[in-house]
């Protein structure tokens, strides 16, 4: 059974699409940390980051580099946090995070909830940062 973010690549599911490429697909966290919070994941459903071959991985690191600094231009912050816990969906994805410090990443913490209209102009003024 296909994952939610497979679903999402697909096209099943709407999303605020960032970017992707022939390997890789970045959107924004529905449930964010911070404004900006936004999911990379491999197109191919791996659960577990440590399964993907290495030609892979390089590709979703040099892929999230990429839209972690288009995040950067867009959303003030002192850092992109780049975490992988993989414990919510088992879908390998990589949580880019605008931060002010540390303790940002909890992701324990309340999540935000942003109306439609505020993540469409999120997604908007960080994909036209991307290169």
């Amino acid at each position: 059974m296909a994952t939610i973010f497979t679903k999402i690549i697909r096209g099943e599911i709407p999303c605020y699409k960032i970017a992707e490429n022939e390997e890789c697909f970045a959107f924004l966290d529905i449930n964010p940390l911070a404004k900006g919070h936004t999911l990379v994941v491999p197109k191919a459903e791996i659960d577990y980051i440590l399964d993907i071959d290495d030609k892979l991985l390089a590709e979703l690191a040099i892929f999230s580099k990429k839209v972690a600094k288009a995040i950067e231009k867009s959303i003030p912050c002192k850092r992109i946090a780049f975490a992988v816990v993989g414990m919510e969906v088992p879908h390998t994805h990589v949580h880019l995070v605008p931060i002010q410090s540390e303790a940002d990443v909890g992701f324990t913490k309340p999540k935000l909830k942003l109306p439609q209209d505020e993540m469409e102009k999120i997604a908007e003024k960080i994909r036209s940062y991307f290169l």
